[in-house]
């Protein structure tokens, strides 16, 4: 379990904020495409590891990185998810909708509650470190848009410095297009891009290679 203490601040000099998009890890909830291959507790039980290392990740960053976290979550309850970060971590439920919606949704409020910069990953990529979420933080000084890069056509991370719904609008989300029509989206917008580093994601029994990756971020 991970403490608010860990891996949170929320300074009011802070103006930046990290997003973490995860799933509560109920059995035959979560990893759906993995279950095939590793039954669904075990694809449960990968969604919680893979969540919690990300979580560990945050804790690293924000503690030489003044950062407002939020956990943004989908399936399970409040208290579901209270109780498995012991209740110290601002949990919010996804809005209904696509990924693009939620999304919307969340840098919308973030940039309501004045931050300049805002990241947004999952939990899903084994190789993403503090070093590169950070380095997608330094990058939105000069650029209007950072992307980190899936190896199967998507992005495990985007940071803008205002709202643009327009980069969310009409994807086709789950497919390897994801990144190409979002690079498009951002010319046709006149945005100026970052690219990270490509990593990959664990969604399919193909990807479960990449698991062995993970380090301790401490």
């Amino acid at each position: 379990m991970v403490a608010k203490k860990e891996i949170m601040t929320t300074q009011s000099e802070s103006w930046e904020m990290l997003l973490l998009f995860t799933r509560y890890p109920r059995a035959g909830e979560t990893k759906t495409r993995l279950i095939p291959v590793l039954g669904e507790q075990s694809a449960a039980h990968l969604q919680r590891t893979m969540s919690e290392k990300t979580f560990a990740m945050a804790r690293k960053l924000s503690r030489r990185r003044k950062l407002s976290l939020q956990i943004h979550y989908t399936g399970g309850s409040q208290l579901e998810m209270e109780q498995w970060l012991n209740g110290k971590t601002t949990c919010i439920r996804q809005v209904a909708g696509s990924l693009g919606d939620r999304l919307i949704h969340a840098f919308r409020a973030a940039f309501a509650g004045r931050m300049l910069k805002v990241i947004a990953i999952g939990t899903d990529c084994p190789a993403l470190t503090p070093d590169i979420v950070e380095n997608g933080f330094q990058n939105l000084a000069d650029h209007d848009l950072v992307l980190g890069p899936a190896l199967d056509g998507g992005y495990y991370l985007i940071g803008l410095k205002k709202e643009d719904p327009a980069l969310f609008s009409q994807i086709p989300w789950g497919l390897d297009q994801v990144l190409n029509q979002t690079l498009k989206r951002a010319e046709k917008l006149g945005l100026s891009v970052h690219l990270l580093e490509p990593l990959a994601d664990v969604d399919r029994p193909e990807d479960l290679c990449h698991i062995n990756h993970y380090s301790d971020p401490e």
